[in-house]
């Protein structure tokens, strides 16, 4: 036994003395003859170590080539398009929603729990009359704003619409996005404005996805939208720096003119001149709206939005002129 294991010991010693040498005759640049002897030794040496990052090669490939097949079987086992889904490494998927009928919702901008109904009853009369320069200035620059976009899509209210809402729902997301930079700055609450004013965008937001299924726009109307909101982020987010209760003001007028160039939409197809056609799908669904809505129906809700965002700005402002802050005064949330 003493026997045997002292060859395994000194053989062992042996190899490994013998690739050192020949490592240090290559490093010294020894001859052919050892450079062979060593790429002869050397790979025997490490044959345990490759074989174990081999085998983790395999079960890595093999792991990747699992989910492969088992993203494959669901996506197409039942071979209706609807039911693909896509199946990830980090456990993330999709739920499945259905309406409260059982069937499947089939909207992924928007939730059913998003979804509501608008109150019509609110005064769309309201209106807040200019009394210091920073009010005049904010309604004189929204004044001066309707002029050349009445020059431009003069009574065609679906395409004057769809233009609007890109505009209107740049401020509550730039609004929000400061107010949650200040809160983070300061370590402080925001008394839920943040909240607020991300909700507003995101409602003006599903006003444009609704008239993109009403106006389809030309080529050149989506490049206005390009230049115009380049322009209108810019020049609001360097407002909202300066001064907070100018830029709410301002997104008050400028919902007072909304409600005017909705009253003027409704007047059209009231006379006429712009068909009623039945309500788009996601509005029906956004809004609550009966199966057998139209237009009008669309028109309508949209514009009682426009007065909620109205109030809500007027009185952001009006917070602000009384020398507090917004996080003061608890946000109104869920007043579209």
């Amino acid at each position: 036994m003493m026997y045997r294991g002292g060859v395994r010991l000194f053989s062992t010693l042996t190899a490994r003395t013998a690739s050192t040498e020949a490592a240090a005759r290559i490093l010294a640049g020894q001859t052919n003859r050892h450079l062979s002897t060593f790429l002869v030794r050397a790979p025997v040496l490490g044959l345990r170590n490759r074989s174990t990052l081999a085998l983790g090669g395999e079960k890595e490939q093999q792991r990747e080539e699992n989910v492969q097949t088992t993203g494959a079987a669901v996506a197409g086992g039942s071979g209706n398009n609807d039911e693909k889904r896509i199946v990830s490494y980090w456990g993330v998927e999709a739920p499945k929603v259905n309406k409260d009928d059982g069937s499947e919702w089939k909207w992924s901008c928007f939730r059913p729990w998003e979804a509501y109904e608008a109150d019509l009853s609110i005064d769309l009369k309201k209106h807040h009359a200019p009394t210091t320069f920073s009010d005049k200035m904010a309604f004189w620059t929204v004044k001066s704003l309707r002029w050349p976009t009445d020059l431009f899509f003069q009574r065609r209210y679906g395409c004057r619409a769809m233009m609007l809402e890109t505009v209107a729902a740049v401020p509550g997301m730039v609004g929000g996005m400061l107010l949650h930079c200040k809160s983070l700055r300061r370590f402080e609450h925001s008394g839920g404005w943040i909240k607020a004013l991300l909700e507003e965008a995101e409602n003006e937001r599903m006003h444009l996805m609704t008239f993109m299924e009403v106006a389809k726009p030309k080529w050149y109307e989506r490049a206005l939208v390009f230049a115009v909101q380049g322009v209108f982020f810019n020049a609001y987010f360097l407002g909202y720096l300066i001064s907070p209760k100018f830029a709410h003001r301002m997104v008050g007028y400028l919902e007072e003119e909304a409600i005017h160039s909705y009253t003027e939409f409704l007047k059209e197809l009231d006379k006429g001149n712009i068909e009623n056609v039945p309500a788009p799908a996601i509005a029906t669904d956004y809004w609550r709206l009966p199966p057998n809505s139209t237009l009008k129906d669309v028109v309508l809700v949209v514009r009682a939005d426009e007065a909620h965002h109205r109030d809500v700005n007027h009185y952001a402002s009006d917070i602000h002129y009384q020398g507090r802050q917004l996080r003061e005064s608890p946000a109104p949330l869920g007043y579209h």
